[in-house]
């Protein structure tokens, strides 16, 4: 009877299996990046100024569908990792983003237009002319 013999694993052992490979998280979802933007009416048009640092322009899409507009962005990874490095930490964000926002009015896609300097996206949008009623005369 002097000898103990303990069935079943050690409590401490629980606790700690997994703890030191468990991948390390330096952040939330919150931080991925969105699109910030302002938008401003001038008599028959919105302007748009979108931020997009870090951005290609070819790597930007705007869709126009009545008045919702829909801007969307991807930035790329480029890898370029040298013999014997190893990455510890990167906190720049690759991957795509988008934003979708309705307008008071419809835009008139023929003549809308876009510029892309210093990673601010500009958005030109004319109104769309409002049709007249018109009255059905009934027979």
């Amino acid at each position: 009877m002097a000898n103990i013999v303990r069935s079943g694993s050690d409590p401490f052992d629980d606790f700690f299996r997994g703890f030191f490979v468990r991948p390390v998280d330096f952040g939330n979802a919150a931080d991925v990046p969105s699109i910030k933007i302002d938008v401003k009416e001038q008599g028959d048009a919105y302007k748009v100024h979108a931020e997009l640092p870090g951005i290609r322009k070819e790597d930007i899409h705007v869709n126009i569908d009545g008045s919702i507009v829909s801007i969307s962005a991807e930035r790329k990874q480029e890898k370029e990792v040298k013999e014997g490095e190893r990455v510890l930490r990167t906190e720049r964000y690759f991957g795509k983003v988008s934003r979708s926002f309705q307008l008071g009015q419809d835009i008139d896609e023929s003549k809308s237009s876009a510029k892309f300097n210093d990673g601010v996206l500009e958005l030109t949008l004319p109104k769309k002319a409002a049709a007249a009623a018109k009255r059905l005369a009934i027979d």
